[in-house]
């Protein structure tokens, strides 16, 4: 007679080899995984490195012009505003004509202009004469010299009225044209027509600034001054254009306490190519600047948060890809700043690594 199994042995018999056989299946999966040509396409890779740790601050501040790109519109005479050729806001072109005065003090100029110019005629007149006598033994040697020392005289003061007449870009007539010395936007208009220009005028008439470059003046707090250094890099943004972020670098900081804001100023020098950063805009500024000390650092695409924990897919190879957790330190401009979990040189899974991450930990 044939001895049967007990049924709680053969029970058990079955239950260890099925587990065994799940166990090798899951193994198995686990080490037979290997990217495809598809998943190798679509992943980037990037090399861990160890850079300098960045931080950053966020200052307030606002758009301002160059101080050595603006010039300040004055009148050179009293009149009557006869035509304002521009508005606030216009570009101008140097030596355009921004508005016309009429002014008895460039009708005095006129006048002067035409008694030197007669007193010209008359010396050289003078002179000829002095010197067909002086040929004909009429007159003496020293007459021809005085004669020639009026003309000199003459000549001198024709020429300094000719020099205003250059200088301050004046026709004939009464009508004084205001030009613009530099070109650029007008920033400033403070005139009307028909109005009065008195002779004490203490303010220009136009402000015109170039704003191919402006500057950002930002707003450094107590706490934030020994942050801040000659030489960092800031990004610059405005309300009115949040998507647009402008670069520059703090080239000067004024070292002095404003008693009202209780900060200090703080000039970084902006490239306005596109013309769109005004005077008097509100504007962040982003400063960054060095921890001095290094750690890891991977693209922030790299990292995944999976379980309250971050993780980084470490590539060795398509088939030897290891799920790795790591201290993360800060993440800051689309840079992870890592403490710990990463050695230099590893090369991990920069774009999409969240697909290997599901299929070897799912």
């Amino acid at each position: 007679m044939k001895k049967l199994l007990p049924i709680g042995l053969f029970l058990l018999g079955f239950i260890f080899l099925n587990t065994g056989c799940n166990i090798k299946k899951s193994e198995k999966t686990e080490t037979a995984f290997s990217m495809s040509d598809t998943m190798m396409a679509r992943c980037k890779f990037q090399k861990v490195q160890f850079d300098e740790v960045k931080n950053e601050i966020k200052l307030f501040g606002k758009i301002a012009t160059d101080n050595n790109k603006t010039a300040q519109v004055y009148p050179i005479v009293t009149g009557v505003v006869k035509s304002i050729n521009i508005e606030l806001g216009d570009y101008v072109k140097q030596g355009q004509v921004l508005a016309s005065i009429q002014s008895r003090e460039v009708a005095s100029f006129q006048k002067e202009k035409s008694d030197a110019q007669s007193e010209l005629a008359i010396a050289e007149k003078d002179l000829q004469v002095a010197q067909d006598m002086f040929a004909g033994k009429l007159n003496s040697e020293k007459e021809v010299i005085a004669a020639e020392k009026e003309v000199e005289k003459a000549k001198t003061e024709l020429g300094r009225i000719n020099e205003i007449y250059s200088i301050y870009h004046l026709k004939g007539g009464s009508i004084y044209n205001v030009t613009a010395p530099i070109s650029g936007f007008v920033i400033t208009k403070k005139i009307n027509q028909n109005e009065q220009l008195p002779d004490n005028i203490s303010e220009p008439l136009f402000s015109i600034a170039d704003i191919q470059e402006v500057w950002v003046l930002a707003n450094v707090t107590e706490d934030e001054i020994a942050q801040i250094q000659v030489g960092y890099d800031a990004k610059v943004k405005t309300f009115a254009f949040p998507d647009v972020v402008y670069q520059g670098k703090i080239d000067k900081i004024f070292n002095v306490i404003d008693p009202d804001t209780k900060s200090m100023k703080a000039r970084i020098r902006v490239p306005n190519d596109d013309l769109k950063l005004k005077p008097e805009m509100n504007c962040t500024v982003a400063v960054d600047y060095s921890e001095n000390k290094k750690m890891a650092s991977v693209p922030s695409s790299a990292i995944i948060f999976d379980k309250s924990k971050f993780w980084v897919m470490v590539y060795k190879d398509k088939n030897h890809i290891e799920t790795r957790k790591v201290d993360v330190y800060r993440q800051l401009d689309g840079i992870t700043y890592v403490k710990s979990g990463l050695a230099e040189n590893e090369t991990v899974i920069s774009e999409n690594g969240l697909l290997i991450y599901d299929a070897l930990n799912d």
